[in-house]
Order: structure tokens, then sequence, then C-alpha cells
């Protein structure tokens, strides 16, 4: 791939909003795109209602005709659902949407394979289940059965399927549709049409 081409894919790249990750007390991955207000009250809303406003806080305009755009707001918009069906807190919604956000990133920007972003991902798992430093505050961000449950969800919605994303968000498009060749084959013979004798009597298709 050209040095060219990779600028080019880079500049159609949707971006987040307010993307930079920060950690809570030193500890916990927190996505900054959505307060946690914001999230406690898109948690009380339909799923076409957290589609919607998702993609204003992505700043998605194209959703509908750029497949980046639209396999990145069903990522998002997945997640936050299944957040929400898990009875995660705005906490614990804004850890794993933080987390969706970072694996991406490894993989648009960093182009990290499986295994590295694997161990990124452990490590953020596991200060998430470490307790918290605060005196006044000494569970864990999410408990035994909550960490396996995202581990799960991770698994099956991102990493079983790492080599797709990997094409989606890695491969330029124009130059994967230009370098595409198709050969047509067109029948030149103009006795193409003449009925075999095995399917109907001459006299019938005369007729």
């Amino acid at each position: 791939m050209s040095g060219g081409a990779t600028r080019r894919e880079k500049k159609e790249l949707p971006k987040v909003k307010d993307n930079k990750l920060q950690k809570e007390e030193a500890v916990f991955l927190q996505w900054e795109a959505m307060t946690q207000q914001q999230i406690q009250d898109l948690l009380n809303k339909t799923g076409d209602e957290v589609q919607s406003e998702m993609k204003d806080i992505l700043g998605f305009r194209n959703h509908q005709t750029c497949m980046k755009e639209s396999a990145l707001l069903d990522f998002y918009v997945c997640g936050f659902w299944w957040a929400k069906e898990a009875n995660f807190t705005p906490r614990q919604t804004s850890f794993l949407m933080a987390i969706l956000h970072m694996l991406l990133d490894n993989i648009i920007e960093k182009r990290m394979v499986l295994v590295e972003n694997l161990m990124e991902f452990a490590k953020a798992l596991g200060a998430a289940c470490q307790c918290s430093s605060s005196e006044e505050d000494t569970t864990s961000l999410l408990d035994k059965e909550e960490a396996m449950a995202l581990i799960s969800y991770i698994r099956n919605s991102l990493f079983q399927k790492y080599r797709l994303y990997e094409f989606v968000f890695t491969t330029p498009r124009e130059e994967l549709l230009t370098g595409t060749e198709r050969t047509i084959e067109m029948f030149s013979c103009q006795d193409a049409l003449t009925p075999l004798e095995e399917s109907i009597s001459t006299q019938l298709y005369f007729q």
C-alpha cells in the first residue's frame, strides 16, 4: 500500500468527538464522549432514540451510505444496548464504551494484531476488577459475574470477527475497487436462439 493511499484512508476514517480516554481515580477507563449523566439519560431511552443520539455524539453524517460509519455506529449502539440489558450502571457503561473505543482505535490507528489487542483488553479489565483506592469505596467496578459477561460479549462481538474488522477499517476502498478486474462473456452467434430439438418441436416454435 502506498503512503498516499494510507493518508487518504486516514482522512476517511470516522472520528469520535472528544474521544480521549481518561482514568477515573487513576484506575478505571471512562469514555469522555459522554458524561455519566448523559449515559444515565440515554439508558432510559428506546433503541431508536439511542441510535439517533449516538449518531450525533459520534459525529456521523453519512452512516446510511458509508459502510465504515454504519459499522461503527452499529458497534457502539449494540455495545451500549448490551450494557443496558446487563443492568450496568452509568459508570460501568462508560467503562464499556471506553473499552470498545480503545479496541477499535487499536485496530484503526495502531494496526494492532489480535494478540496485542487482547493484552490491552486484559490490562483494562484487570484494573476494573481491582478494588478502588478510595477510602470511601473499597469495591471494584466489576464483580466476577459482570467481568465474565463483559469478556463473553467482547469476544463474540469483536475478537471472533477480528479479521473482518481489520479488513473493513484498514483496507482502502478506492484501491480495492479500482484494482478489481472482471471478465464478461457476450453472445455473438446469430443462431443463439435456435430451439433445442429435445425441448419443443420446430413447428410449435414457429407458431
